[in-house]
């Protein structure tokens, strides 16, 4: 989205080269990779770093420090935006290109559809999103579980001009499906047999399984009745404690907790609703430990707010 914006309104001749962040134990940011004309992080942290130029988050943990953040207030150039309320950052990045900058965003309005849908668990239901029959779904898949680091700054461009059924027909994408959808059915098999749910909150530790990159809606799929989840995932550069709750729960918005708070206790962050927490591959005893801690934490909750 930005790309497009970027190409249509403020530069058209623009060239694009792009790299993917991931949150991890220790720094996010290597000064070396911001060599641009100008630098641009969408969706991901705030980086204080005079080289960039561009910034749009809507992460509730979007500021690893307080400086961070007074840094951004104090910013004047009109191109670094923050807006938690939004549920995803596309829709919140195409709001502004638009608002501010005159940009039309129509063309992509199923990108953006489906980027609110996809990030802010939006599904209708457990199945839609388990099921995966629509194309914006298996292109999540595809993303989320790809090992290869070249695959997202060649999709990014497809993503910016054609439509979803079109690009998961591409070859770039296409033959990565069939095998994905058969890795996704032994994963449900996976997470029914290491999942556990009492008083609300699932557990599950799969970090002996290669399960990144796994559907996230797994947990509420088999168990409906849940309120919260906490699962221990493991790959070659993390340990990982997602934490997150059943977009169906019937429990009241006003008695849910804040997961964005609880996993920046651990040095992690996310959203209100749905948040993780990055360890070094070998901590494995620590990320169990705070998994715990958290299970705990969220089950007396439910026990709580049931009473």
């Amino acid at each position: 989205m930005f790309s497009r914006f970027y190409s249509e309104r403020i530069r058209d001749n623009a060239n694009f080269t792009f790299f993917g962040l991931v949150h991890r134990a220790g720094s996010l940011f290597d000064e070396r990779d911001f060599t641009g004309d100008e630098n641009a992080i969408v969706d991901f942290k705030y980086s204080p770093s005079p080289k960039i130029t561009w910034w749009f988050d809507h992460h509730q943990s979007a500021f690893l420090t307080p400086e961070d953040h007074e840094h951004f207030l104090h910013n004047q150039s009109n191109k670094k935006f923050y807006d938690p309320d939004f549920k995803s950052c596309t829709k919140f990045l195409a709001t502004i290109a638009e608002n501010q900058f005159g940009f039309h965003p129509e063309p992509v309005s199923e990108l953006i559809e489906w980027a609110d849908i996809v990030d802010g668990a939006q599904y209708k239901d457990a199945k839609t999103a388990v099921e995966m029959r629509e194309p914006a779904m298996k292109l999540t898949m595809v993303i989320e579980s790809t090992q290869d680091k070249t695959f997202t700054a060649r999709l990014i461009p497809l993503l910016a001009r054609e439509p979803l059924k079109k690009i998961i027909e591409n070859p770039l994408v296409a033959p990565l499906i069939p095998p994905l959808m058969e890795r996704h059915e032994r994963s449900i098999d996976v997470m029914r047999e290491r999942s556990e749910c009492k008083q609300g909150t699932i557990f599950f530790n799969v970090m002996d399984h290669e399960l990144e990159g796994y559907n996230k809606f797994v947990p509420y799929y088999l168990h409906p009745d849940s309120t919260y989840s906490v699962g221990l995932s493991k790959s070659s550069f993390r340990t990982k404690v997602s934490v997150g709750s059943n977009p169906w729960t019937r429990m009241r918005p006003q008695d849910m907790v804040n997961l964005a708070v609880i996993c920046e206790r651990y040095g992690g962050g996310g959203h209100a609703r749905v948040g993780a927490i990055s360890f070094e591959p070998n901590q494995e005893e620590r990320a169990l430990e705070a998994a715990q801690e958290i299970v705990s934490e969220l089950r007396a909750s439910v026990a709580k707010t049931s009473c």
